[in-house]
């Protein structure tokens, strides 16, 4: 018997517009809600992610972070 999708845990998150707008995308094509697409990619994160490009992707990403960041003024 297949397990019964119980969406337990409520997370408030922030999400960049490109972020949202692919979410929801993703969900709307696979006829899921956005709670359950997210579901759907962290229960399945390692099938569904490219196991070269996911380090390389994440050094990128931290890198615009950091960029990102305000400086702190030199006093």
């Amino acid at each position: 018997m297949p397990k019964r999708l119980h969406l337990t845990r409520r997370l408030t998150i922030a999400l960049t517009n490109d972020a949202y707008r692919r979410l929801h995308a993703f969900a709307a094509t696979s006829g899921l809600t956005p709670d359950e697409a997210l579901t759907f990619v962290f229960e399945h994160f390692n099938s569904v992610t490219h196991e070269e490009n996911l380090p390389h992707r994440l050094r990128l990403f931290k890198a615009d972070l950091e960029a990102q960041r305000p400086r702190p003024a030199n006093l």
